[in-house]
């Protein structure tokens, strides 16, 4: 289902459109033949204020009408061609940041219902590589932002040790062939570790991100209450695109506390039909599909195709400034 805002839009359009025709093609012609009328019955010699009150519209409807042409382009924009959101998490950084706001292409996957998010006429599917919106499949009324990964078909394995993945394409469950062929996995061309320039401080209050730099001028107490680390990362390729992703320098969690695929190993799931798997950049920050399973094609929003504006902020706090030199493209 769509979100409330969406419900809102759909309505509000819909009831002053209906004024908006109405005013346009049956009161407004009726009160002029009225004026006319008038006119004719006192020879043209009535008062040209008392023709006006005779000739205008109810206040409330006139301005409820005027507002349909404005709400209506604003319907199929955000409905049909891009909707605006906002980053509010790190768990794609460093290719979305804490305070971006994006635009995504609504019809990337498919023109939809706004409100049942049913797909009127198919436009194409997610590929490997994407950044999308999608409605979480264990709660549709919140919206995720994660990288796709593995597409219908695919097999894929995470080492939690390692934080490395494995991508066996179109493979099928029973005995890893490739549409009748051995299955070569995808050479995701992983660059060495570096340091990122990134900080996580860990507080009772949850998880913030830190340039080097504002690491450098936090106060942090010298106690137990808080915990940071200096994240590293790597280049990996996924579709037609390089991307960096940040690792902590730590295990920070083990297969056992990954989503167990029926008839697969731990850390290990194949893909199901008209179904995605996707991760987030930031690798161990992120609660993606690796914790709770797949994400169905019908619960795709759009794809990702542009930062407008970024805000340098936290998670729940003020922006401080704006981060001009992230607004563009997206890949």
């Amino acid at each position: 289902m769509a979100g409330m805002f969406a419900i809102i839009l759909t309505l509000v359009t819909f009831f002053t459109g209906i004024l908006w025709f109405l005013e346009k093609f049956k009161w407004r012609p009726a009160r002029q033949r009225k004026v006319e009328e008038v006119r004719k019955q006192t020879d043209g010699k009535i008062d040209g204020k008392i023709l006006a009150q005779v000739g205008s519209p109810k206040s409330w409807v006139d301005s409820l009408a005027s507002f349909f042409p404005v709400l209506f382009v604003v319907f199929v924009i955000r409905s049909f061609i891009f909707e605006p959101f906002q980053i509010p998490s790190g768990s794609m950084m460093e290719t979305l940041l804490i305070g971006d706001f994006i635009a995504v292409q609504k019809y990337s996957y498919g023109i939809k219902d706004p409100i049942t998010n049913t797909t009127i006429i198919p436009t194409g599917t997610p590929k490997r590589g994407d950044i999308a919106v999608f409605k979480d499949p264990r709660n549709p009324s919140v919206d995720f932002v994660k990288r796709v990964v593995g597409t219908p078909g695919d097999k894929i394995i995470y080492n939690p040790e390692n934080k490395e993945l494995t991508i066996y394409p179109a493979c099928l469950s029973d005995d890893n062939n490739c549409q009748g062929q051995q299955s070569i996995p995808l050479n995701l061309d992983y660059t060495d570790i570096e340091v990122s320039g990134w900080n996580e401080v860990f507080s009772n209050s949850g998880a913030n991100f830190y340039t080097d730099k504002q690491y450098a001028e936090l106060d942090l107490p010298s106690n137990n209450s808080v915990v940071s680390f200096s994240l590293n990362k790597r280049q990996e390729t996924l579709g037609e695109e390089k991307h960096e992703i940040l690792l902590l320098p730590i295990l920070s969690f083990g297969l056992n506390e990954m989503y167990k695929q029926p008839g697969q190993k731990p850390g290990e799931w194949v893909v199901p039909e008209r179904s995605y798997f996707m991760m987030g950049d930031n690798r161990d920050n992120s609660d993606d599909s690796r914790f709770w399973g797949f994400v169905p094609e019908k619960n795709f929003v759009g794809k990702v195709s542009a930062i407008w504006i970024s805000f340098e902020k936290q998670p729940n706090e003020w922006p401080t400034g704006i981060r001009f030199n992230r607004i563009g493209t997206v890949h």
